[in-house]
């Protein structure tokens, strides 16, 4: 395989798009961000979403996928979404207990939710929230 270089792409995961202006602008509302690239011609956005530089790539010729992001608290996320009309598929409940040291002495737990984006993929929203949080 090779030792990792500046050239690696990372980890990359698709998700299909029917319109994609639409899902450029749901999804920089959604990760507060810019997209990273915009292939209009070919249908293409890419957007890198964390430190380990894993690509979330639009694509009008993708299947439909489900892939869970990060966001800042899954709680108030929702409710954001659900404001603006997002299909709402399960409400955000705790999955695990994480044993983080930033989460203190107590640890904290991860929460999901799941919605649908504007194009219809499952998305899974994930945090972490101090107990009690």
């Amino acid at each position: 395989m090779g030792d990792k270089t500046d050239n690696d792409v990372g980890v990359q995961v698709a998700l299909r798009v029917v319109d994609l202006q639409r899902a450029v602008r749901f999804y920089q509302r959604l990760l507060g961000q810019r997209a990273d690239a915009v292939f209009g011609p070919s249908g293409l956005a890419l957007f890198v979403v964390d430190q380990a530089r894993t690509r979330l790539l639009l694509d009008r010729e993708a299947v439909s996928g489900l892939v869970c992001l990060p966001v800042d608290d899954v709680r108030r996320r929702v409710e954001e979404l659900r404001a603006e009309g997002i299909v709402v598929e399960a409400e955000p409940t705790v999955v695990c207990e994480v044993a983080d040291p930033a989460h203190g002495k107590g640890g904290g737990h991860e929460w999901r939710a799941f919605v649908r984006d504007t194009e219809g993929n499952a998305l899974g929203l994930v945090s972490a929230a101090a107990v009690g949080g």
